[in-house]
């Protein structure tokens, strides 16, 4: 079995009610438990939790996804506490142990303490932006792309822990050309092509409804 951790990072904050990002995690939460060969577990950023129990998920998980919507090109201050407190609690009991350097060469190895090596996560994100924006020349984000970007400190922060990522998938201009379905089904793609590994008949079935 297969051990997949969910974390809806879409905050109910001003304007936002997090519904979209909301949906993926239901979506996700729907997915892994129609399948025979994952267990699930799953967090909610605007519920109550206690740190402890999230560091156990964490060293419980083999793969942990994130569902981020993306504000003034960081992620939400929810989200931001929920790791803070959460990887706090987890030094020395199963997220990282220390830096991983040594003092006899306190300038090498900077990075290399984590304790979930073995493990993998997943992030989706959502922006305002359009793709464009990310990769014709002389639009906002100079050709850069969400993971190399704005995304870049949130993928070190993970590898510090020793995971290793999946695939991202990026979602574009939410708020004013939004297309739910259609995301719907990028994802539900996105999901099988990552972890449905057997191609049995059912299998393929799965990929064929969602495309």
């Amino acid at each position: 079995m297969k051990k997949i951790f969910v974390i809806n990072g879409g905050q109910k904050f001003g304007h936002s009610g997090g519904r979209f990002n909301k949906t993926i995690f239901d979506t996700t939460i729907e997915f892994f438990e129609n399948q025979p060969d994952f267990e699930i577990k799953y967090t909610d950023i605007n519920n109550d939790y206690d740190p402890a129990e999230e560091v156990a998920k964490y060293v419980w998980a083999d793969v942990v996804i994130y569902h981020i919507p993306i504000w003034w090109f960081q992620v939400p201050h929810g989200l931001k506490k929920y790791i803070d407190e959460v990887f706090t609690a987890g030094h020395a009991k199963g997220i990282y142990h220390s830096d991983g350097r040594k003092a006899e060469n306190p300038t090498i190895n900077y990075g290399t303490g984590g304790m979930l090596h073995g493990r993998q996560y997943m992030v989706t994100s959502s922006w305002n932006a359009p793709k464009e924006a990310f990769t014709l020349p002389n639009e906002f984000f100079n050709e850069t792309s969400v993971d190399k970007g704005a995304l870049f400190g949130f993928h070190r922060m993970n590898a510090f822990t020793g995971m290793t990522p999946l695939e991202s998938l990026h979602f574009h201009d939410v708020e004013k050309n939004a297309d739910i379905q259609r995301d719907l089904n990028i994802y539900k793609d996105h999901l099988v092509k990552n972890f449905i590994t057997t191609k049995t008949k059912e299998h393929e079935h799965l990929l064929n409804c969602y495309n």
